[in-house]
């Protein structure tokens, strides 16, 4: 499966709904419908302003289960995936923070997403929710049971952790595609709204052989120009808020600025590259 099939583009932009606090969570505000209400007006915002696919994932619900959520969370993620899946045209995908990979294919297999992010596949990651163990043997058979035509995008060395064992960059980025399986790759800065480096970014594609490698965090119209050269999609969020504010709501004129400030960067990359499109193999 490659990007142009996902995304009908081989450089897409992903935006991301971030959802307020969910049942259980520690500020969970009682009102589903409020919650729905705010995910499908971003999500209309992020289509409005251009955007080839997007991601939602359970953002305010901090602090986060390391790995297993509350099923009551599952049942309302489910429930809002398959009504912004229902209002949009976009692909659509799920990100269950902080890193229930098990419940975010179950999702994705039920109302057909086309993609989830793992934070952490393979290795071990000291995190502010304790150590975080990759667990992608699981998963990977866990994808074939369900048959689901789900692909896996996977953090390296992914933000607000520390990774334990692995020595550089270039081994997790392997370990990750050719001992995880992972059908793609995702890059970030240390923290939300911080971009990786392109050093970073071009040792990630080198190591990657083809595979795509995606911006994780931190890119703005400023920097996507340049970050995109060495990445083949991105995922975004701060930057598109209003006030580039994380709690504010999405801006579709910011949405449609980046937009076109990546396409931009995107034609010219077509225009040089005389190669086929990379590819998502599931």
């Amino acid at each position: 499966m490659d990007l142009t099939q996902i995304f009908n583009t081989t450089h897409p932009v992903i935006g991301v709904v971030h959802l307020l606090p969910l049942p259980t969570s520690a500020r969970w505000g009682g009102s589903l419908t409020s919650v729905i209400e705010r995910a499908e007006q971003e999500a209309t915002a992020l289509v409005a302003g251009g955007v080839d696919g997007i991601i939602i994932e359970n953002f305010f619900d901090a602090p986060f289960a390391k790995d297993q959520v509350d099923p009551a969370i599952i049942s309302a993620m489910t429930l809002i995936v398959d009504r912004i899946k229902n209002l949009v045209v976009v692909p659509i995908g799920i990100n269950l923070l902080r890193n229930d990979a098990i419940g975010a294919m179950a999702i994705a297999s039920i109302i057909n997403a086309q993609f989830i992010r793992v934070n952490v596949l393979t290795g071990i990651m000291a995190t502010d929710q304790g150590l975080i163990e990759g667990n992608a043997h699981r998963l990977l058979r866990y994808r074939r049971e369900l048959g689901a035509d789900v692909a896996i995008l996977a953090d390296v060395l992914v933000k607000h952790a520390y990774s334990l064992g692995i020595s550089s960059l270039t081994t997790a980025v392997r370990d990750t595609l050719e001992r995880g399986l992972a059908d793609g790759v995702i890059l970030s800065g240390w923290a939300t709204g911080l971009p990786p480096s392109l050093e970073d970014l071009e040792l990630a594609s080198a190591a990657a052989q083809g595979t795509p490698v995606f911006i994780g965090s931190g890119a703005n119209w400023d920097n996507i120009g340049k970050l995109m050269q060495a990445a083949d999609g991105v995922i975004v969020a701060s930057s598109l808020k209003r006030n580039g504010r994380i709690r504010e709501s999405i801006d579709p004129i910011r949405v449609a600025q980046f937009v076109e400030a990546a396409q931009q960067v995107n034609v010219s990359k077509e225009r040089s590259q005389s190669q086929p499109s990379l590819k998502l193999t599931l």
